[in-house]
């Protein structure tokens, strides 16, 4: 005698969502044309991939964003290409407007014009914390007002702050936009020097084999410069103290960072601050105040906008490599970068309507090339350790602080 068993009765709500997946169901099945009970399960499983791969890249399979909203894959492939192309028009445009301000031959001035871009800097980190102030939901800026204290702590990398611009326009002045690459190759050298010499870090034999090859390059390519006669000796000394600074800069921003509550918008105004003030005595020094007086253009409105638009994008460069950092990952970073220095050399030669040799490209690549190989290797170097198992990493805790309490 078989007994009847009666099927539990469903609630409402779970008849809806019975109803809404069978319907779902259906309609793959549709799209698939699934009706056709003769296909194997491999065809089946392909279709599945091709139909979820189809959703995703045109229906938008959601994803969610670090706001924990849902996002679509085709949205933030926009959105990505649109911060790096952001990152691209203010640097490349950033680098070509300081040339022109530099290469003035009425005003040879650069200590002047790097001072004004402080200036300006200071004036735009006051602005934007008004505009904080005034528009909390749309614009997100630390509170920054002048510390004593504070000044004091991020004086140390504030010297190297104005040593790092400083060079970093005068190599730009003497070399220009095509060779500006070359001429400030030398930061990952630099950095894997200075790592062993100050902080006592050891680099792989993978990373120092990049670092020889960006040294070959930079060694080509100033062969070469000398080679079509535009060789500024000058350009190439003002090029590695610019790199050298740059990586004392960040073993030092490391440092400071704790003392303006690891924010970088209140890094940037204290630096400023600082700058501004220490540029004073040397622009009296090197006597530019006489020929920033004796200037022609001196209450030229054009002249002002074009300095002031100069510190406004000095300003933004800050802001929109941290929004590609956000919007991609710091390896990203650095390969757009790469790229874009590349892209920045080619406009610039064609914008000169420059003839270059093969070798002269050979050593830009070299250079290139060598900088993205290490920004990869050091990448996989870092998964490595972020994979060792806890008791390793304790133990390179204890290293890291013992490094800290020695002081840099």
């Amino acid at each position: 005698m078989q007994v009847k068993q009666e099927t539990p009765e469903l609630s409402p709500r779970e008849r809806d969502r019975t109803n809404s997946a069978k319907t779902r169901r259906s309609r793959l099945f549709s799209l698939l044309d699934l009706s056709n009970t003769d296909q194997s399960p491999a065809t089946l499983r392909t279709q599945l991939k091709r139909s979820s791969i189809l959703r995703m890249a045109l229906a938008g399979s959601e994803t969610t964003d670090q706001d924990g909203h849902g996002e679509t894959f085709l949205l933030r492939a926009v959105k990505i290409a649109a911060v790096v192309a952001l990152y691209w028009f203010v640097s490349i445009t950033m680098v070509f407007l300081n040339n022109y301000l530099l290469d003035n031959r009425d005003l040879d001035a650069p200590l002047f014009v790097t001072f004004y871009q402080c200036v300006v800097t200071v004036g735009l980190c006051w602005l934007m914390q008004l505009l904080s102030r005034l528009c909390p939901g749309l614009i997100d800026f630390p509170a920054v007002r002048l510390d004593l204290k504070t000044a004091r702590e991020v004086l140390p990398l504030s010297v190297v702050f104005i040593g790092m611009i400083t060079f970093n326009n005068l190599c730009l002045k003497y070399v220009g936009v095509a060779f500006y690459t070359i001429g400030r190759s030398l930061s990952t050298v630099f950095n894997v020097l200075l790592s062993y010499v100050i902080l006592k870090q050891t680099t792989s034999f993978r990373a120092l084999l990049c670092c020889g090859i960006i040294l070959g390059g930079f060694w080509l390519g100033v062969d070469q410069e000398g080679v079509a006669g535009s060789l500024s000796w000058s350009g190439v000394f003002f090029g590695v103290l610019a790199s050298a600074c740059v990586s004392l800069n960040a073993i030092y921003t490391k440092k400071v960072m704790p003392a303006v509550d690891g924010n970088i918008w209140k890094l940037s105004y204290y630096n400023n601050i600082n700058a501004c003030i220490l540029f004073l005595p040397l622009i009296l020094m090197f006597g530019e105040l006489g020929r920033v007086a004796n200037f022609s253009r001196l209450t030229d409105l054009g002249f002002w906008g074009m300095m002031t638009l100069g510190g406004v994008f000095g300003f933004a460069i800050g802001y929109v490599t941290g929004l590609q950092i956000k919007f991609t990952s710091p390896l990203t970073h650095n390969v757009s970068g790469t790229a874009k220095a590349c892209a920045q050399t080619v406009i610039a030669v064609v914008y000169n309507s420059s003839s270059k040799s093969l070798l002269w490209w050979t050593s830009n690549m070299m250079v290139l090339g060598g900088s993205s190989a290490y920004t990869w290797v050091k990448s996989l170097e870092m998964k490595k350790t972020s994979y060792k198992d806890p008791q390793d990493s304790a133990k390179e805790k204890l290293l890291s602080e013992e490094k800290e309490n020695t002081g840099v």
